[in-house]
Order: structure tokens, then sequence, then C-alpha cells
């Protein structure tokens, strides 16, 4: 007994100095404990809980023993992690849309993007909607426009339209991506399109001065280079993706290259890198200044400023705040002398990210940033302490791209896999041709244009930069053309990447042996996910889509409508079929096998009606009565309520289970 806890001890004892790490994973454990509740926690709740974190935090770092300090921090955190992602979802509390709206819309443009459907969308506050008190308006509605009349869409233009407008919706099945609390965070509390010409109410309104000088940038940058590389290098430069289009945005998807899309880490640390790189060769160069001033430091703190620039041009999203939340720590650790790639200054960026907005630990741009970020750090970190040599001289530039290539896809694969349900077979090919240019040609010529812009000489720079773009969208087409580019894979389920993820943080944070047994939540993971099961039945939550579980894949009872959800099931199913595939699946006798019958169409839902032995009747128009008999009725009435269905299989019975029996009646459910 003593042996096994004077082991036990020297255990504990080898993680001093490496706990700090451990800091955002509880964090990220309260915070994901909020958000998986079905029913929420009363604002008193979460003030007893951020109370007593706190409380418990200052205990334990003050009168704190050998082991109590270190456990009583980490209930803390925990504590603390639950109550801020509750304080967030009330601080950005907004209306909601009740109800469906078709009428005038007018609002002040502070956002421009496309939809999926390629259409131009744009994101209004100061919304007036006719006949809605002003306290039931949301605060943002997103509309898809398909005319605009003409009118030119620039930021802080006052512009009214006629729209349909509706609540933003929720999950397109059980446990599907919730698009309701999505918006919650984003402040939109409608969505809708308008099919009429955009008209211009006022001029631009002030207060959006960076927003339209982004948008300017992005229309000389398209000006200069026509076609998708303007529209590539306007998207790098400023955020806005407006101008690609579907098949560029796709064959990027399909070759792995999307995140070259994203203003994240990579050009980021780009930008922030040539800048700290110039400025202190620049600085060096001056013999007064090099001996008399801290040149490394001047140049750290002149990248920082760089980076910052550099955040609120390109419209300060997630993930781009998340790229220099990160950066900014690296230099901050260069300005102190500190070791700047570490997992300490990692987690220091986790935390803080976690703290401003912890409803990005969902998402998967902060679960792909981190995952490559811990992985290439941990690596280059072994690489380093072990001295493994990495040939001569000559040779290490090419082979640490290679090595970050592979580390980073190998990282972020399976969180790619969980929420895109993809995997690029040759994207390590893909980013191997392509991101070298974008760090020594693409970034650098994005500086320098930035910074020969107010002489009117930006169109070298720029020049040479949309080469470096030709060739990386050359590269993405070509990948995307090849034979099995693309392997669909199925949707995991909800504690896969969970497991996954905590398995693999013990094997690259614990100190000691026991870092291996990491492996084994890893391995469960893989074996979950291998063995993941689809509904037998998903029905949408219009009850106009109908899909059906067979042999040869998922067949839907119609070839049109509905597209989007009928896309996300048969992508959740890792299914490359489109929609008229599937529904070439369909055949009359494909419900009989679960005891399920379809009435479609309003003649149909008039017609008096039994159960006909069937267990579920799925009524696509409200029927004028109910069948007789003892089956559950299913019609557009109940899932407006209910949201989507899927029936599962429980011990060898099959259940119906309902969208809101998983999101649960939470700040952002439907009122």
């Amino acid at each position: 007994m003593r042996r096994t806890a004077e082991g036990i001890m020297a255990v504990w004892l080898a993680q001093r100095g490496a706990l700090f790490p451990w800091v955002p994973v509880l964090l990220a454990c309260g915070i994901g404990g909020y958000f998986v509740l079905s029913t929420e926690p009363p604002v008193s709740v979460l003030a007893v809980s951020g109370g007593l974190g706190v409380t418990l935090l200052l205990l334990a770092l003050g009168r704190g023993r050998e082991w109590s300090g270190p456990l009583g921090v980490a209930l803390a955190v925990v504590l603390i992690g639950f109550a801020i992602a509750g304080a967030r979802a009330h601080w950005v509390a907004g209306p909601v849309l009740g109800w469906r709206y078709y009428g005038p819309v007018e609002g002040r443009i502070v956002g421009i993007d496309r939809s999926a459907s390629d259409a131009l969308r744009l994101t209004l506050d100061r919304v007036v909607l006719a006949r809605v008190e002003p306290e039931r308006v949301p605060h943002r509605v997103r509309v898809s426009l398909h005319d605009t009349g003409g009118v030119v869409p620039i930021a802080g233009l006052r512009v009214m339209t006629t729209a349909h407008l509706a609540p933003p919706s929720g999950p397109v099945e059980p446990g599907g991506f919730d698009f309701r609390r999505h918006a919650w965070f984003q402040g939109v509390g409608a969505v809708g399109y308008a099919r009429v010409p955009l008209l211009a109410v006022a001029g631009p309104e002030g207060g959006l001065r960076v927003f339209a000088a982004r948008m300017a940038l992005a229309e000389h940058v398209r000006t200069r280079l026509p076609g998708q590389v303007g529209a590539f290098a306007a998207a790098i430069m400023t955020g806005d993706r407006s101008g690609l289009s579907q098949q560029t945005l796709e064959a990027m998807r399909i070759s792995n290259l999307a995140h070259l899309l994203a203003i994240s880490g990579l050009h980021m640390g780009l930008v922030a890198g040539f800048v700290f790189a110039s400025t202190r060769l620049a600085l060096a160069a001056i013999p007064r200044v090099a001996l008399r001033w801290p040149v490394k430091k001047n140049a750290a703190a002149v990248a920082v400023l760089a980076a910052a620039g550099y955040l609120a041009l390109s419209g300060g999203n997630v993930a781009t705040e998340r790229a220099f939340v990160m950066v900014s720590v690296m230099l901050v650790a260069v300005m102190l002398e500190r070791r700047a790639l570490s997992l300490r200054a990692v987690a220091v960026a986790a935390v803080i990210l976690l703290c401003l907005r912890p409803e990005a630990l969902l998402g998967p741009g902060f679960q792909m940033s981190f995952a490559a970020t811990v992985a290439l750090v941990a690596v280059f970190g072994w690489f380093r302490d072990a001295a493994v040599p990495l040939g001569p001289r000559w040779l290490r530039p090419m082979l640490a791209v290679v090595i970050s290539s592979a580390v980073a896809g190998a990282a972020t694969a399976p969180v790619a896999a969980a929420h895109f349900n993809q995997m690029a077979q040759y994207g390590l090919l893909a980013n191997l041709l392509s991101v070298p240019l974008m760090g020594v040609l693409v970034m650098p010529a994005a500086v320098v244009a930035a910074l020969l812009m107010p002489l009117g000489l930006d169109w070298i720079p720029l020049w040479v930069m949309g080469q470096g773009l030709r060739w990386i969208l050359g590269v993405s087409g070509w990948v995307a053309g090849l034979e099995g580019a693309r392997i669909a894979v199925v949707a995991p389920g909800p504690w896969v990447l969970p497991a996954m993820a905590l398995g693999a943080l013990t094997v690259i944070l614990w100190q000691g042996r026991g870092r291996f047994l990491g492996l084994l939540p890893v391995l469960i993971s893989v074996w979950l996910w291998s063995g993941a099961e689809r509904p037998h039945l998903l029905v949408s939550d219009t009850g106009s889509l109908v899909g059906v579980m067979t042999a040869e894949g998922r067949a839907l009872n119609t070839p049109r409508g509905g597209g989007f959800v009928a896309g996300n099931w048969l992508e959740n199913d890792g299914d490359a079929a489109d929609q008229s595939e599937a529904h070439a699946r369909w055949h009359d006798a494909v419900l009989d096998p679960l005891g399920v019958i379809l009435v479609a169409g309003r003649a149909a839902a008039r017609a008096p009606r039994d159960c006909g032995g069937a267990d579920f009747v799925i009524f696509t128009a409200d029927p004028d009565n109910l069948p007789v008999g003892s089956c559950q009725v299913i019609t557009p009435e109940t899932l407006r309520l209910s949201g989507a269905l899927g029936l599962v299989e429980k011990a060898g019975v099959l259940h119906l289970q309902s969208a809101a029996d998983i999101t649960g009646q939470r700040l952002w459910s439907p009122q």
C-alpha cells in the first residue's frame, strides 16, 4: 500500500511545471458542460457557479497543498468555464422572430457574403419591419438577394426590400448542427430571401469606417486582379469572400486548401512573421539603432501592431481573432524573452479565446486551429529536445514544410471529417504544392501591396501575388479533379471527438509513461466512429422531405425541394450521391419494413384514413381528420414543435427521436 502511494506521489510530482496547459482543457470541459444541458440553467445557478469557482480558485492558490492545490484549481476552472458560457449566452441575447414574415424589410448593411446557393447575402442591423413592434424586431437579419436592382451594396448603406423572413432553423436532424444556436451568438434573429429588387433608402451611415475600408479595399483588389484570382486575393486580404464562386470553394474544399481562404493562424503568422523579420533586418542594418536598442523586441512590437491592423482590416471574425490572440501571445513572449513556441503560450491563447467567445469551442475553426497548433508545437518541441537531425541546412526548410503539412493534416483530419463528412485523399500533396508559395510569395506581396497602395504602386506586388494565387487555384482544380480525391465519411456520435481530443491531449500534455493511457480513449473513439449507425428514417421539420436508409443508401421521397436538408442528410450518411440519385432509390414499399405510412399532398391529407397496421403515419400537409387507430401521427403542425425527426433503434426497438429531444429548452430554443 505504501509503495503504491509513493508511486502515485512520484507520478503526481512529475507533473510539476506542466499543469498550466491543462487549464484551457478544464475550461473547455466547463463550457461544454453548459452546452450539453437540455434545460437552460437559472441565472442564479450561473452566478453561484462563477462565485464558487472564483472563491475556490483563490483558496487553492493561497492555501492549497501539493495535492489539494492543483485539484482545487481544476474544479474551480471547470465551474468558471460553465459560468462564462452561460454569461455569454445571456449577454448576446436579442429578439428572435417567432413567426414567418413577408413584407418590407429596411436596415443598414453590416455584412456582405454569399449563401450556399451562390446568392449575394446581406446582414442588416437597425432593422425596421412593417407592423412589428420595435422591441420584437431582431437586432440583425440576414437576407439572400436574387436581384440587387442595380444597387451596389456597400458598408453602411441603408437599404429596403420586400423579403420572406423566418426564425433561424434548428438542426436538420436530431443531434445535427444547430444553426439556431449559431445564429443566437451572432445576434441574427431572422433569416430569409428577397426576390424583388433592392432599393437604396439613404447613403452610408457612420460608425462602420473599418467595414467600409475593407469593402473598398476588396473592390480595389478585384479591379486590379479580375476573376477568381482577384476574389481569392480579396478574401485573404480583407476576409471578403463574396466574389468567390461555388466552384472555386468546392475545389478548395476537396483539395484540402480551403484553410487558405480563411484568415487564420497561417495568414496571421505569415504576415506577423514577415513584418517581424523585415523590421528586425531593417533595424539591425542601422548600427546606431542596433547597438542601443533591443532590435528583436522592437521588431516583435511592430509585428503585433501589424497583426492588429490585419485583424481590423480582415473584419475581426472569430477565426481571425483566434489567430491574432495566438500570434500576439507568442510575440509578447519574445518581448519578455520567453520561449515563443511552447504549449504554455498556446494554452494562454486558448484561455483568452475561450473566455471571450466560449461558443467558439463548438466550431470547427477553433478545434482545427488548436489541434494543428498543439500538434506542431509538440512534434517540433520533441525534435528540439531529442536533438533529432533534420538533414543539412539547405534541406531543413523544405523538410520542415513537409513535416508541418503532414502533422497539421493528421491532427485536423478527424475534426474536418467529423464536421464536413469528407476526407481529402490528396490534401497533403495539394498543401505541399501550395503552402510554401503562400509563405514566400503571396503573403509578403500582400503586405508590400498594402504599404505601396497610398503611392499607387500596389499593382506591382499585386501582380506578383496574383501569379502565386493563380498557381494555387490551378493546384486545387487539378487535385479536386483526381479520381477519389474526396472520401465521404459518416458523421460520428456526439462523444467521439471529445474522447479523441481528451486522449490525444493526455498523450501530449501528461508527463511520464502514463501519457500512453491516452491512447485508450483515442482507440475507443475510432472504434465507436467505425460503428456509427445512422437513423433508419429521417423527417424534415416541414414534413415535406422523408429519407429512408436502404441497402443502397438513403432513399429520398422527392428529387427536388429541401435541397439543403437533403444534402446534409446524405453528407452525414457518408453518401456521395446527390438528391436526384437518392430519389432514384425510392419505391412504394421502402417504408414497409419500418411500419411507416407516408401521406403526401394536400388532397391525400383530406381523405379519411386509419392507421392501416402502421406504427407511424406521416402527413406532408395538415390532415382534416386524424387517422383512427393507435399509430403515432406526424403532421407539419407537430413538426413545428418537435423539429426534425429520426427513427433510431435502441435495444432492438425502433424509437422516434426529435431534434427538440436533443437540443432541449435553451435560450435559443423557440419560445
